[in-house]
């Protein structure tokens, strides 16, 4: 049986996690009724947690990487055949179960999402779970109302993958698009993607605390949380909402009731990884068609497998910008 590479986590008998690129067989993968010759994952912040940080991950050995996009090579399963091109993000990819940063992945059908017409296995990798993320807030707020003339709306956290691709989408749908950010030389690349002007992220995490600021912004994409999304729920105007897909400034978050009775305000919780199949499948093709950023290669950065772990560690110390993908 020909051996293939993969980044391994392990939990030694110190107590210490170790990764390390090894070489393994195919029956060293969990029984999944599909398996994938991964062309491409990427590197999100989630995967530095685990990585880097060793949280989040529910057991070792594992195999990092909470996505991937590839060709199959085999299935039990019959909507599935030999040389179908496939995505797989969310569910226990990376996490309980072997994930991308291999060259071989075996996982199970009901994680199997059909590559869609108007994406190239690449492109899918370009957005991949931070663009699956930043597509399902956008739909969010638009099944909760959201329209191009209701006013401006925020993106915290802009710079990042998620922010990256929602400033894009946003903008290219024709809504008004504020980008937050803490890199002021920055400014001039989420310009380019869209941005409508650019404010530093002060102006929303320093704020005085208030139950109520005046009423700046008709919805968030808010991928920080702490009081940068304290403040941005109690800024949003009239029947305005706030999608929460992330916590890169802290998970607490302090507020009252009066933006949610005077304002009528929503605060719409976003998750990717248990995301029901219907709407993960409606999400896709969005991606793949009008949601589909224009700048996706403006905002992209590929690494080699051996370079991996440099770009987990930037990730997680705010290193890097926009989307970096991985070619297996």
């Amino acid at each position: 049986m020909e051996a293939f590479r993969a980044y391994v986590l392990e939990q030694h008998d110190d107590g210490s996690i170790t990764m390390e690129q090894k070489k393994l067989h195919e029956n060293e993968l969990p029984q999944g009724e599909v398996t994938i010759q991964v062309a491409y994952s990427s590197v999100n912040f989630k995967d530095g947690m685990i990585a880097i940080w060793q949280q989040i991950a529910k057991s070792y050995p594992l195999i990092p990487g909470i996505d991937l996009a590839g060709t199959v090579i085999q299935s039990a399963d019959p909507k599935y055949k030999a040389g179908d091109e496939v995505v797989v993000t969310g569910y226990g990819l990376g996490v309980s179960w072997h994930g991308g940063y291999s060259e071989l992945a075996c996982v199970p059908a009901n994680w199997v999402v059909p590559l869609p017409s108007g994406l190239s296995l690449r492109e899918a990798m370009l957005l991949g779970t931070a663009g699956f993320t930043a597509g399902l807030s956008v739909i969010r707020l638009e099944d909760n109302g959201l329209k191009p003339d209701a006013g401006p709306v925020v993106v915290t956290g802009a710079t990042g993958g998620v922010g990256s691709v929602a400033v894009d989408m946003l903008a290219s749908k024709g809504y008004e698009v504020i980008a937050s950010t803490g890199k002021r030389e920055e400014h001039a690349y989420l310009l380019e993607l869209g941005a409508t002007s650019v404010i530093d992220r002060e102006q929303l995490s320093a704020l005085e605390p208030r139950a109520l600021h005046s009423a700046r912004f008709a919805a968030a994409v808010d991928t920080v949380g702490g009081s940068t999304l304290q403040n941005v729920l109690s800024s949003l105007q009239y029947g305005g909402s706030a999608a929460t897909c992330g916590l890169t400034g802290g998970s607490d978050v302090s507020t009252t009731v009066y933006p949610f009775i005077l304002r009528g305000i929503n605060w719409l919780g976003i998750d990717s990884v248990q995301c029901p199949m219907e709407l993960r499948l409606r999400v896709w093709q969005r991606l793949a068609s009008d949601l589909k950023p224009k700048h996706l290669n403006r905002m992209a950065h590929e690494v080699t497998f051996e370079q991996l772990p440099t770009a987990l560690q930037q990730i997680v110390e705010g290193k890097l910008r926009g989307r970096t993908i991985v070619r297996l």
